[in-house]
């Protein structure tokens, strides 16, 4: 073919222009992988900023963010002028002249040696940011030469440049290149860099501001304000100079700006946008799976997360878990004293630092090195340094060893709360400790704790599922139970939790509502500990759980998350509903990716799952109810409201446990120290109603405060079945006597009659009846009523409960 041309310099031109294009060819197509990755046309029609994704709450709030590197992107027009004019004639004065190659800079660069600057172009600078040219991905075999190591890299990026040009407008382009070059300290994009660097928007930037930060761009490091400020003033100026000699700035505001030293001022991308946090952390494992499924990178897409969480609960929530941890952890210190708080199930003290300083990997490593030298390897451990620790006076620095850190972490109590809509699935609240900062493991979803008496339920859902009715009753009598374990015959006898036994017959309503062990356990008998185990499990709790007699009392460890996914169950009429932390997800433009919507199973009838709520407001509507002293919180009452609930704490008072129900929300609450053995020493201190209780008190009474969250006072829902089980079940009451001015007890012979299931909010009303009982005399209206025995603890609460009653009358009544 170049045969046919006859002029020798016209067939060499042909011939050299054929490997030329023959060339570019096989560098575009990667010919025999010699070449590595060049950018495709649908690359270049659709670049990748690498954009951290946002995370949202329902109502709008930016509470978090993921990122590799930090940016976030703006428009052209958001962009101040100051700094298109720096940028341009610092980097690239003919910017808006050429197509991609400056051929009068690489002219120049290649005659002076590139001792009169570089040729590269804003345009080629950003092909090399967007596609990274210059990485091992983009990288082939010819890459181990050392000459064409430069050279491919520099035409791959000649070529995306004019694809780039052929593709965007300038003004594109210079956009583009803001929003993806580094200004130092993990900041990328003009937005972010304004924002660190000045607190102001990209817009709002000044002369000296733009000069600034164009500078940087020489040598992030270099000429970095807050390392090398008088560096990073020298190269301003010269920008500065640089926008005079281009006609940018005159030479009287050259002069003046010159004189006028760097204004820093830090500042962060929006309240909450930095740093990372319990449901940062919570979101990332959630969409973990969704992310991998749908090829998606949480940390470069630019996603725009919604999750379900209401900003104003979390708030409140934050607000009642620091209140009233600050509060435990005084009471704890109160408690021990300088003694050390770490003692087993058997009462022998524990040497807590020990174990935990040998299950370090540095211990193992440092016997290695120091073998038969304890005392060597001691002194590492006992060697101070400066560090940060917490404390609820906020972050304070202090010199500590490594077992000092120990120790005073080894004391120090957390908690996790989640309160979820039962009805939609959402997650409205999910506070994973008290300081994510210092405790990293999260409350929620990761620790597994004790759950004590908030399993109590699941015994009595099972006992109910089995045909027993709330006012079946038991009596609460010592308990020996016999079990197999490992072929081997066992017996377990619970005690109550105060040691007492009352041998009082009492309805399955009022030993729920007085989280009796006895009765619980003969329940537990009776319906059979595997059923229990089921039907927990049918209710939303995923964790493995022992089917053993003491299965009731909450022996096995769980989640606070599953807890409430389970509780949940109740209140949503029986349908078991899984928590979503997440409604939606969309891209950088707001266009929706996907929506989220809760798995649904219906595993209880409705008429149990209203039995089951109805057997939860036991514990404020029963003498003794453990709930009851959410009766100091008395904004929780008003306008009929209603609340459910369930305390409970394991052995030794090591977990504290309040599960919380209203018409609208379930909320569960732990408390306890992350080192097990270290726990309060009574129940005065360290029993659920003293401790998780008020966190949920103090939340709720918030929430119902505040009328914008939404969510109000008012009953449980009725019932929308037939209620065919007996609900009207007996229960001492005190009731005034006319010949004194204390009260006194109606005994057995007369009974609260409860609300009819239709109309929950119907008043209680006390009717005479004569109940027969075996081995008893038979009652008449003529004889004397006999007092039934309380605990003077029980005689306090009904007491307030009445004179709470009569207040509520008096408002009615007026």
């Amino acid at each position: 073919m170049f045969k046919e041309i006859k002029n020798k310099y016209l067939r060499y031109s042909a011939i050299g222009i054929f490997f030329i294009i023959i060339f570019f060819s096989a560098l575009q197509l990667n010919f025999l992988w010699l070449f590595g990755y060049s950018p495709s046309y649908r690359d270049i029609k659709a670049p990748t900023l690498r954009v951290g994704s946002e995370l949202y709450t329902s109502d709008g709030k930016l509470i978090g963010r993921y990122f590799k590197e930090n940016r976030t992107p703006v428009n052209f027009n958001e962009i101040s002028p100051s700094i298109i004019n720096a940028l341009v004639a610092t980097e690239d004065v003919r910017f808006y002249k050429h197509w991609g190659i400056d051929a009068q800079a690489v002219v120049r660069a290649v005659v002076g040696m590139g001792k009169d600057g570089g040729a590269s172009t804003i345009t080629q600078q950003l092909a090399k940011n967007l596609y990274r040219t210059r990485y091992n991905k983009s990288s082939g075999v010819l890459s181990k030469l050392p000459l064409l190591r430069t050279i491919i890299p520099k035409l791959k990026e000649w070529m995306t440049a004019v694809k780039l040009e052929s593709n965007y407008s300038k003004n594109d382009i210079i956009t583009m290149y803001l929003n993806t070059v580094s200004f130092g300290n993990n900041t990328y994009g003009i937005k972010t860099a304004s924002r660190i660097y000045f607190d102001k928007e990209a817009k709002e930037l000044e002369p000296t501001d733009a000069a600034l930060l164009v500078g940087m761009l020489k040598g992030t490091s270099l000429y970095n304000p807050r390392k090398n400020p008088e560096k990073a003033l020298e190269r301003r100026n010269v920008v500065l100079g640089q926008m005079n000699k281009y006609k940018f700035l005159s030479k009287d505001s050259l002069a003046l700006l010159s004189k006028e030293p760097i204004k820093l001022k830090e500042g962060k991308m929006e309240d909450g946008s930095d740093g990372d946090s319990y449901l940062r952390a919570a979101v990332a494992k959630y969409l973990e799976k969704w992310c991998a499924d749908n090829k998606y990178d949480l940390y470069e897409d630019g996603l725009k997360i919604y999750t379900t969480i209401d900003s104003k609960l979390q708030k409140y929530a934050e607000e009642a878990v620091a209140e009233q941890m600050k509060t435990l952890q005084r009471r704890f210190y109160n408690v021990w004293g300088n003694e050390d708080p770490w003692y087993d199930s058997e009462k022998q003290k524990v040497d807590y630092p020990d174990r935990a300083m040998k299950n370090l990997p540095i211990y193992s490593l440092l016997q290695k090195k120091f073998p038969n030298q304890p005392d060597s390897v001691l002194a590492y451990f006992n060697k101070k340094k400066r560090m940060q620790i917490f404390t609820y006076k906020g972050d304070r620095d202090t010199s500590f060893s490594t077992l000092d850190s120990i120790r005073y972490y080894g004391k120090i109590l957390n908690t996790g709360m989640m309160t979820m809509e039962p009805s939609s699935g959402k997650i409205k609240v999910w506070v994973g400790g008290i300081d994510h900062k210092f405790f990293k493991y999260d409350h929620v979803n990761q620790s597994k704790r004790q759950a004590g008496s908030t399993f109590k339920p699941f015994a009595y859902l099972t006992a109910l599922e089995q045909g027993m009715s709330p006012c079946d009753e038991f009596t609460d009598k010592p308990v020996k139970i016999e079990y197999q374990d490992k072929g081997e015959t066992k017996y377990w006898e619970p005690k109550n939790a105060d040691y007492s036994i009352s041998y009082r017959e009492m309805s399955l309503r009022w030993a729920m509502a007085k989280s009796v062990n006895t009765i619980t356990a003969q329940v537990t008998e009776k319906v059979g500990w595997d059923n229990v185990v089921k039907y927990a499990h049918e209710c939303g709790i995923d964790s493995h759980l022992e089917s053993v007699p003491s299965v009731s009392l909450g022996s096995n460890d769980v989640t606070v998350y599953e807890m409430v996914k389970a509780y949940s169950t109740f209140m949503n009429k029986g349908v078991k509903t899984d928590p979503i932390l997440v409604e939606k997800i969309t891209d950088l433009d707001g266009n929706i990716i996907d929506e989220f919507k809760p798995k649904t199973k219906r595993v209880l009838t409705e008429e149990i799952a209203w039995l089951m709520t109805y057997m939860f407001r036991g514990g404020m509507d029963e003498p003794g109810g453990t709930s009851q002293a959410l009766w100091e919180w008395p904004n929780l009452f008003k306008k009929n409201n209603q609340i459910g609930g369930k305390t409970g704490t394991s052995s030794d008072y090591v977990d504290a446990w309040y599960m919380g129900l209203t018409k609208d929300l379930v909320t569960g609450v732990w408390v306890g120290c992350d080192e097990r053995t270290a726990h309060f020493k009574n129940g005065e201190q360290g029993e659920g109603s003293r401790t998780a209780l008020p966190i949920f008190a103090k939340f709720m009474e918030k929430v119902y405060l505040d009328p914008s969250t939404g969510y109000t006072y008012g009953p449980f829902p009725k019932s929308t079945v037939p209620i065919t089980r007996t609900i009207n079940c007996p229960s001492p009451q005190y009731v005034a006597d006319t010949t004194s001015t204390d009260s006194v007890l109606v005994d057995s012979t007369e009974f609260i009659v409860p609300e009819d299931p239709e109309n929950p909010t119907s008043p209680a009303t006390v009717q005479p009846e004569v109940k027969k009982e075996e081995n008893k005399t038979e009652l008449t209206q003529n004889q004397p009523t006999t007092t039934v025995p309380l605990t003077k603890k029980e005689e306090r609460e009904l007491k307030r409960k009445q004179r709470q009653e009569e207040r509520e009358k008096k408002k009615v009544d007026n």
